[in-house]
């Protein structure tokens, strides 16, 4: 069990948790990720990670609510626990001194990537930040984007806060100002992606992107994150998750993201229909697995003092 410490509301359906995992925020880097699961019978999802305190054995997750999984995590408060956290998992990201690193970041996309642009910028790199969103509500993290950026920049789709635009109009931007990129990472939805990819591609600028897959296992295992890089398959969760945006097959990537959607739909609608059950049966099997740790832990306190006696 990896209880929350802390939970609080970043945005538009979009909650921070803090949560104790002392094994996985000692070995923590920027652009890793957990998988969770919060229920027995539930699906197992991969979240970035944002931050780590290995001092007070935490890590930082961003969940914005999707589908019934998120949803349900979302409902969750300080003093509730996360039945499973496995990580961290992935390739880091490949920190070097670039020059110029252009962050590319999607509303909750801004999470993810935040541990890179601050690790580009303490390697000495001039970090311009660009995060999007489609309104003021779903801009989260302002402050920490200026924290560790040399530049920030903020879009909203319908013009409520900062400049109106998208994130590739800025970046094209930069370009035709006579701007050298000499790094670019993209963080966010897919098409959003692929457009930075279309952008930076002809121009060889070095792009990664971070791929957000369907995941089970997180050891490559099950096939379930495979992406298609030129005519090669790789797993996002050992190969990845980033990869070099140029290479990256878009389309068989959402693709393969949309498989479950209907599936995904359904299950939403019966959790909106019964989320307080849904929450209730959640708690009380936490407490049964609380009890049942209890007790294993007396017995094997009980035979140790039997031994020792």
């Amino acid at each position: 069990m990896f209880r929350i410490v802390e939970a609080r509301d970043a945005g538009l359906n979009i909650r921070q948790f803090v949560i104790e995992a002392p094994r996985v925020a000692r070995k923590q880097r920027p652009g890793q990720f957990v998988i969770l699961r919060v229920v027995d019978n539930g699906e197992r999802i991969p979240l970035t990670i944002k931050s780590a305190d290995p001092a007070a054995g935490t890590i930082t997750i961003v969940v914005q609510a999707i589908g019934k999984t998120t949803s349900l995590l979302n409902s969750l408060g300080a003093g509730d626990s996360i039945l499973d956290v496995v990580g961290p998992l992935g390739h880091p990201s490949a920190i070097a001194k670039y020059g110029t690193a252009v962050i590319l970041a999607g509303s909750v996309g801004t999470a993810m990537a935040l541990p890179t642009a601050r690790a580009l910028k303490d390697a000495d790199n001039h970090v311009i930040f660009i995060e999007g969103a489609r309104t003021r509500d779903m801009v989260i993290f302002e402050d920490e984007v200026r924290a560790a950026s040399h530049e920030a920049y903020i879009l909203t789709d319908d013009g409520s806060y900062g400049e109106q635009g998208l994130v590739t109009g800025k970046l094209e931007q930069l370009l035709a100002d006579g701007r050298k990129l000499d790094f670019v990472l993209a963080v966010g939805p897919v098409p959003m992606m692929r457009a930075v990819a279309r952008v930076t591609a002809p121009l060889g600028i070095k792009t990664m992107v971070s791929l957000n897959s369907i995941m089970v296992d997180g050891t490559g295992m099950c096939g379930g994150c495979r992406v298609l890089l030129g005519h090669e398959s790789r797993f996002a969760c050992v190969d990845g998750p980033e990869f070099d945006a140029s290479q990256v097959n878009f389309d068989v990537l959402m693709q393969r993201n949309a498989m479950y959607r209907s599936q995904e739909c359904r299950s939403m609608q019966a959790f909106e229909q019964h989320r307080e059950e849904e929450l209730a049966r959640l708690r009380a099997a936490v407490d049964a697995r609380r009890k049942k740790s209890a007790e294993l832990r007396a017995r094997l306190q009980a035979q140790g003092e039997r031994h020792h006696a």
